[in-house]
């Protein structure tokens, strides 16, 4: 069992929630003006996880035949063997019925949600076969952790939560590019549609460096929309800087992407929300 375990949570990358999960909380802390309770604290995890987990495992399952031939993926339990098929199969369906179970017991409006969330999800592991905007795809699918946020709390959709995600958007799909420079070569070779295969790393760095510039546009949208004090905007000031660093990390040495995509970006998660929690309280 432990052995199972193990696989899974290399499949599905299970420590890289902490790139969704501080914004679906952001959205639920400045929805409720502060604490929103245990229920929803609950209902918030489990709505996340089960999500990440359906994106993950349909992802690695479609991907298994591309995964196989890249010699950075072929190792992934999706495509040696650890994880079979059937299993994968099931994984898949078993959280999406969490999600939707999930949401029928937040709010009608969640419910009502809960499927299309579930193809854009589905979405992005489809789009790079013909389609470069899959980069604006995966940041759309991590975007709507905000949204959903604010619905669990208030079961409507706020002019904030979408300038909170559209920052969510712009940001995933700018560190997206960057981790996709490892794959450019390959990327070539199988004709898959990533912008770093088709226009090169200069001007893949470019619009990366403008989709992150975005990001700090709209997460300060979002703080002017909602009227946040003097913490909210140190929260947008500290992910303006860590973007920056993020890009000069990478400009210096593309062998350190890793770094710049996992470190950096998990930290801005949680630092952001620290800060808000902060302006909030």
């Amino acid at each position: 069992m432990k052995k199972i375990l193990q696989d899974f949570n290399e499949l599905i990358m299970f420590k890289h929630s902490i790139f969704s999960l501080p914004f679906i909380f952001v959205a639920m802390v400045v929805a409720a003006e502060g604490w929103f309770g245990w229920r929803l604290l609950f209902l918030g995890l489990l709505a996340a996880v089960s999500a990440r987990n359906f994106a993950m495992s349909f992802n690695r399952y479609v991907d298994r035949d591309i995964d196989a031939k890249n010699p950075r993926t072929a190792s992934r339990p999706s495509v040696d063997g650890r994880i079979d098929t059937n299993k994968q199969l099931l994984f898949i369906v078993i959280n999406a019925f969490i999600f939707v179970l999930t949401a029928y017991f937040i709010n009608s409006l969640a419910l009502y949600l809960s499927i299309p969330i579930l193809v854009v999800l589905a979405g992005y592991s489809l789009f790079k076969r013909f389609s470069s905007f899959a980069h604006i795809i995966l940041g759309i699918s991590l975007g709507l952790a905000p949204i959903a946020g604010v619905v669990a709390v208030k079961n409507s959709v706020t002019l904030w939560s979408l300038l909170l995600s559209l920052g969510v958007v712009f940001w995933v799909a700018g560190f997206d590019l960057l981790y996709s420079l490892q794959d450019i070569e390959f990327d070539k070779k199988e004709g898959l549609h990533s912008i770093p295969s088709i226009y090169g790393e200069k001007c893949t760095l470019l619009i990366s460096k403008i989709f992150h510039g975005l990001t700090v546009v709209f997460w300060l949208l979002f703080v002017m929309a909602y009227h946040g004090g003097f913490f909210a905007y140190v929260a947008v000031a500290v992910a303006a800087a860590m973007l920056y660093k993020e890009h000069e990390i990478v400009n210096k040495d593309f062998k350190k992407i890793d770094k710049a995509f996992f470190t950096m970006n998990g930290y801005l998660g949680i630092i952001f929300f620290i800060f808000i929690v902060l302006d909030i309280m």
